[in-house]
């Protein structure tokens, strides 16, 4: 008799367990999807600009493409430009090999509130002139 009543505290205590698991779990979900915020963003305007891809990165959390363009005055500056995941990107349309780094590219993007260089990316189009990795057709990358 002891033995049984050992064995179904023994199962009460896993099942408690695993209750406190599932809920940390679902606890985990809301700061995880609000890391995908767009606070920070203009999102009321679109920037246009052209410039030369110096990196890429299809690295989750998001696809980011480090793009240099000329300001007005004809300096040379780095943009940072903040895309959805890698899945997101693919799932919009977008293959790995449509930007690489040395292309010339097109961008919309929303600018960062604070001024600073960088921007989420709203469409991209390729200028690099190889119309297999679609040059000149603007693609949506959020």
């Amino acid at each position: 008799m002891v033995l049984g009543m050992h064995k179904m505290k023994s199962q009460q205590s896993m099942s408690l367990v695993l209750v406190f698991a599932v809920l940390c779990v679902i606890a985990a979900v809301p700061p995880a999807r609000a890391h995908h915020s767009y606070a920070n963003y203009d999102m009321s305007r679109l920037v246009d600009m052209e410039g030369t891809v110096r990196q890429v990165h299809w690295i989750f959390p998001h696809v980011t493409i480090y793009v240099e363009v000329e300001d007005a005055d004809g300096q040379a500056q780095m943009w940072a430009m903040g895309a959805s995941t890698p899945a997101g990107v693919e799932r919009a349309g977008v293959s790995r090999d449509d930007v690489q780094p040395g292309d010339q590219i097109g961008v919309r993007c929303y600018p960062l509130k604070d001024g600073s260089l960088g921007c989420a990316l709203g469409f991209v189009t390729p200028l690099h002139g190889d119309t297999a990795r679609g040059d000149g057709v603007e693609r949506a990358w959020n």
